[in-house]
């Protein structure tokens, strides 16, 4: 137990209610833990382990890349392999006119560097985001993140930020000549997984270009490949002017990315230079992994199983305590009902072998979001401990 006591003594802690489950190895599906059981991983670290854990691909990219160097020098200076494979490959992946990658550390860097960017190119101030959304923890993304609870200890935040309602076209009008641009979630993370309705993502893209305001999408939880399109951005009918990503496109390193057209994306190279900086952005050995990632993800078909995943776990999770099942793909909130009884069917599902997690906003949501490589026979060994364990009330 010294690792476990070592924890909660010297490593800062984000809840009172850390579990401290003390980790040994990971592989595929599962986690081991140093009690000497497995766990099957139905969270993925939170959505960023998108090839499960420890693939040999990522991990031999690693290895190969660490025999060769490390970091080298600051980002955007040096022509260096695996940074620039990615950014192509991500660009010969995604429609016209995204095409110029900036890579950095973290999903909410990326939406600090693209907040900078949207008003570096439009010469505005004022920006649009949503109520209930999440974009990260930084100042920045943390000024445009909807739900107050979170942000009002840390008042002051960036000014001129307003809120409109997802899925509601009524607050449209809220976005003007003054706004430099708007930013979503295409599918709402926090908020348990809401999916846009009908063509109102078609409709906000409109708006935006009928003003001349920029959209941003923030696709960190859905990319690559959660929702059976590598960005979910794909199945609604746009393509949004900055494209935002992280989480999942590392395979389980930290990286973040924003990714625009050239034209908007030169904007941060003059007038002032250095527009955007970042010491380890782009550092070959994450980008290594990433690339890999991708390449695999690309690559390997599982993208086109993700439909088939979803609809077995929507047919398995059948129950009175089950009110509803939000989400797309391998993105999946599962109402509960109550924060407190969710949080006890999590604890209860770890006991029994089986690792789930909450929604940050909608404690009453169970996350799902396993790994893509996440075989049937894994999905129904997981929902037996859920249905066991919400048969044993």
């Amino acid at each position: 137990m010294d690792m476990q006591k070592d924890f909660f003594t010297y490593q800062a802690q984000t809840t009172k209610f850390a579990a401290g489950f003390e980790v040994e190895k990971a592989e595929g599906s599962y986690i081991y833990g140093a009690d000497g059981k497995k766990y099957l991983d139905f969270v993925a670290g939170v959505s960023a382990n998108t090839l499960g854990h420890s693939h040999p691909k990522i991990v031999n990219a690693i290895k190969e890349q660490a025999e060769k160097y490390l970091h080298v020098m600051v980002y955007g200076e040096y022509a260096q392999e695996k940074p620039v494979a990615l950014c192509k490959l991500l660009a010969e992946a995604t429609p016209d006119p995204l095409e110029i990658t900036y890579l950095v550390n973290s999903g909410a860097e990326a939406i600090d560097g693209s907040l900078k960017l949207a008003k570096r190119y439009t010469g505005r101030e004022e920006i649009v985001s949503f109520k209930d959304s999440y974009h990260g923890n930084t100042h920045g993304a943390l000024s445009v993140s909807g739900n107050e609870v979170h942000k009002r200890e840390f008042r002051p935040l960036l000014p001129m930020v307003s809120f409109i309602e997802f899925n509601n076209e009524n607050d449209f009008d809220k976005i003007t000549e003054k706004t430099a641009c708007v930013i979503l979630e295409t599918i709402q993370g926090a908020a348990g997984f809401l999916v846009p309705k009908d063509d109102y993502l078609i409709k906000l893209k409109k708006r935006c270009e009928e003003v001349g305001a920029l959209l941003i999408l923030d696709e960190i939880q859905p990319g690559f490949g959660r929702t059976g399109k590598l960005f979910s951005f794909e199945h609604f009918g746009i393509i949004p002017d900055i494209l935002v990503m992280g989480k999942g496109m590392g395979g389980g390193v930290p990286v973040g990315a924003f990714m625009s057209s050239r034209e908007i994306m030169e904007t941060l190279s003059h007038s002032p230079k250095l527009g955007h900086i970042t010491t380890f952005g782009g550092n070959p050995l994450i980008a290594a992994s990433s690339h890999a990632t991708l390449k695999e993800v690309l690559e390997s078909g599982l993208m086109d199983e993700v439909d088939e995943k979803e609809k077995l776990y929507r047919e398995l999770l059948v129950h009175p305590r089950i009110k509803n099942i939000n989400g797309k793909g391998l993105m999946l909130a599962v109402n509960l009902g109550s924060p407190e009884y969710t949080l006890d069917v999590a604890k209860r599902c770890m006991e029994e072998g089986l690792v789930v997690f909450w929604q940050l906003y909608r404690n009453e949501y169970l996350r799902i979001s396993p790994p893509l490589t996440i075989s049937k026979e894994e999905i129904k060994e997981g929902c037996e401990i859920i249905l066991k364990v919400l048969n044993n009330e």
